[in-house]
C-alpha cells in the first residue's frame, strides 16, 4: 500500500493585492468620515444607511487587507497550508457584517418611510457626489483583480454596492429638490438594502461551503470516480473526498484499489499518472493537489464499509 501525492501547487506565487486594498480602504475610510458628517447635517435616512454600509465596507476592506498580508506568510510544519484560508474567513466576516447592515437598513427604512424627516436636498446631493466619486476610484483600483479570490471579490462587491448606494442618495436628493417627496429618502435607503442582502447571503453560503469542505462547484465526484475506474489496473475507488483550500486550490483524496501485480511490475506509477492527468484535464476545474492511497484488493477489503463512502 502506498500513498502518493501530487505536489504541483508548490512554487506558485500569489499576487500581492495589498497596495490596491490599502488604497480602497483609505478611500472607504474617507467616505465614512464625510458621510457621517453629512448624516448629522442632513438627517437623511439614505445617507445614514449608506454611511452604515460604508462603515461595514471599510471594516471589510481592513479585514481583507489583513487577510492579504497573512496569506503571504510561508507554510510551516504546523501550518501546512499557511494562512491561505484566511481569505475565506475574511470573506465570511464581511458577509456577516453586510447582512447585519442590510437588516438594519430594512428596519430603519420601513420606519422612516411612514415618518419621513425633512431633508435638505442640496446638502444631500453634495455628500452623495463625494461618496460616488470616492467609490468610483475604488472600483477602478480593484476591478482588474476582482475575480482573483474570495477576498478580492468581496472587497470589489462592497465598493461597487456602496457606489450604487451613493447613486441612490443622489437620485433621492434630486427627487426631493424637484418634487418635495420626502419619502424618496427612505426609498433610497431600502434600495441600498436590496443591494446588500442578496449579495451578503450569497457570499455567506459560498464561504460556509468552503469551510464545511463541501465538494467544489463544477466537480462531480461520481463522474470523477467513473473516470478513475476506467484506468487500466484500477479495481475500486472509495473514501473519496474533495474540498477547497482557498480560491483556485481544490483538493481531492481517495483510496484506489489496484490489481495486486501493479506493485511488483511497476505499473502503479503509471496508474497514478493517469489518475492525476484525469483530474487535471477532464473537469471544469483542474485539481492540482491530490492524494491517492493505492491499495491491494486484500487491503481494500479489510476497510470497514463506513469509510468507503462517498
Amino acid at each position: 500500500m502506498e500513498a502518493l501525492h501530487d505536489h504541483s501547487h508548490h512554487g506558485t506565487k500569489e499576487s500581492d493585492f495589498r497596495p490596491r486594498l490599502a488604497i480602497a480602504f483609505g478611500l472607504a475610510a474617507l467616505i465614512v468620515i464625510a458621510q457621517t458628517v453629512g448624516s448629522f447635517i442632513t438627517g437623511s435616512l439614505a445617507l445614514l444607511t449608506d454611511t452604515a454600509h460604508a462603515l461595514v465596507d471599510a471594516s471589510g476592506l481592513l479585514v481583507a487587507l489583513m487577510a492579504a498580508a497573512l496569506s503571504q506568510r510561508p507554510t510551516t510544519s504546523r501550518q501546512t497550508w499557511g494562512f491561505k484560508r484566511v481569505e475565506v474567513l475574511a470573506a465570511l466576516a464581511q458577509s456577516v457584517l453586510l447582512l447585519a447592515a442590510g437588516v438594519y437598513t430594512v428596519v430603519e427604512g420601513i420606519h422612516r418611510l411612514f415618518t419621513p424627516p425633512e431633508v435638505p436636498p442640496a446638502e444631500l446631493l453634495i455628500f452623495g457626489i463625494i461618496g460616488l466619486a470616492a467609490n468610483l476610484v475604488g472600483i477602478l483600483v480593484l476591478s482588474s483583480h476582482r475575480e482573483a479570490n474570495f477576498n478580492m471579490r468581496a472587497a470589489f462587491l462592497e465598493v461597487l454596492s456602496d457606489a450604487l448606494g451613493s447613486c441612490a442618495v443622489i437620485i433621492a436628493s434630486v427627487v426631493i429638490a424637484l418634487t418635495g417627496f420626502m419619502q424618496a429618502d427612505a426609498l433610497a435607503g431600502l434600495f441600498i438594502a436590496v443591494l446588500i442582502v442578496p449579495r451578503a447571503v450569497r457570499l455567506l453560503w459560498e464561504t460556509t461551503s468552503v469551510l464545511m469542505e463541501f465538494t467544489p462547484k463544477n466537480l462531480d465526484l461520481d463522474t470523477m470516480r467513473a473516470h478513475i475506474l476506467n484506468v487500466d489496473g484500477v479495481v475500486e475507488v472509495h473514501d473519496v473526498h474533495a474540498s477547497t483550500i482557498a480560491t483556485g486550490m481544490p483538493a481531492v483524496t481517495a483510496h484506489v484499489v489496484v490489481v495486486d501485480n501493479s506493485f511488483t511490475d511497476g505499473s502503479a506509477t503509471a496508474i497514478l499518472r493517469q489518475i492525476r492527468s484525469c483530474l487535471a484535464e477532464h473537469f471544469d476545474i483542474s485539481v492540482k493537489h491530490s492524494t491517492f492511497q493505492l491499495e491491494t484488493v486484500d487491503i481494500g477489503a479489510e476497510e470497514p464499509e463506513s469509510v468507503k463512502h462517498p
